[in-house]
């Protein structure tokens, strides 16, 4: 076995990343690891020269900031695992710079974009699921991942919070609005039992097939649920207007930092500059100096 394949394998068993963390990782070193044999050069033989240079072929293929950061970390990351096992004797990847990531900034809907999203909720068999799963991703800022992968014994309504499994198996305890509530309890007994149709699941937001709600299956209906209310939607923009909402609401950081469940407020800092630029625009806008 390789040294990428124990990588991973390493990720899955010590460290208990998702499935689809260990895909992205898979995918980025991949690729990494077939320009490396391009250059005839193995992955415990590499200088920090090699490691830029691949950096600058992603520039060239059009790959963002955001996606390099990403391929970037995944190096770091084989690289001090390989440190750890003794396989290599210093790191080429330490003094990598990653591009800045402030050149993206996330993309966010106004609120009353997002309420017209709300309002005009779903159609169909499945439109207090879908409703339900909508108000939810805005309410409590979930990953699609973790949306998908809440369990009924999950939310307590009484207390009116969800316990979620966020990156690596992590577990966090996340508020949830009395709308949001409303819905699920609606969808969990109007309609929930009619898509099972006496079958038995753990999940709380089932198929018609009787199984777990895919992340693709979910895409779908919010895109629809976008084209309604005439707006471009994914479950990421509603996770940015979700984090940029309570910051402009006056929230701190820390707080939004546990509820989106990143590890490093860095990460949360980003949306910092979202409400930066609306300030400057607000501003500019309606200052008669400005």
């Amino acid at each position: 076995m390789g040294s990428l394949e124990n990588f991973l394998t390493y990720l899955t068993v010590e460290k208990g990343l998702s499935v689809n963390t260990i895909g992205a990782y898979q995918t980025d070193l991949k690729k990494y690891d077939l320009f490396l044999k391009r250059r005839e050069t193995g992955v415990g033989s590499v200088v920090p020269g090699d490691i830029i240079d691949f950096v600058e072929v992603l520039r060239n293929e059009g790959y963002s900031s955001s996606s390099i950061c990403r391929y970037i970390s995944s190096i770091k990351a084989l690289y001090k695992y390989l440190l750890i096992e003794n396989q290599i004797t210093s790191d080429p990847s330490q003094n990598i710079q990653t591009p800045r990531k402030w050149e993206r900034v996330p993309k966010a809907l106004g609120v009353g974009d997002v309420r017209a999203v709300l309002d005009a909720g779903a159609a169909g068999k499945t439109a207090l699921r879908d409703s339900a799963m909508i108000e939810l991703l805005y309410s409590s800022g979930l990953r699609v991942s973790e949306l998908i992968s809440i369990k009924l014994g999950d939310i307590h309504f009484d207390a009116g919070f969800i316990r979620v499994f966020g990156k690596g198996s992590k577990e966090r305890v996340v508020p949830v609005n009395s709308r949001a509530l409303n819905k699920i309890k609606r969808y969990v007994s109007e309609e929930r039992p009619g898509i099972l149709k006496k079958r038995q699941s753990a999940y709380l937001f089932v198929t018609r097939m009787g199984g777990q709600m895919t992340r693709q299956r979910f895409w779908q209906t919010l895109k629809t649920a976008g084209r309604r209310a005439g707006v471009v939607l994914s479950p990421h923009t509603m996770r940015h207007c979700f984090a940029t909402h309570l910051l402009e609401g006056g929230a701190d950081l820390r707080s939004v930092q546990k509820m989106l469940g990143h590890s490093d407020i860095s990460t949360t800092q980003v949306y910092t500059k979202v409400t930066t630029d609306r300030i400057k625009k607000v501003f500019k806008k309606y200052h008669p100096r400005a």
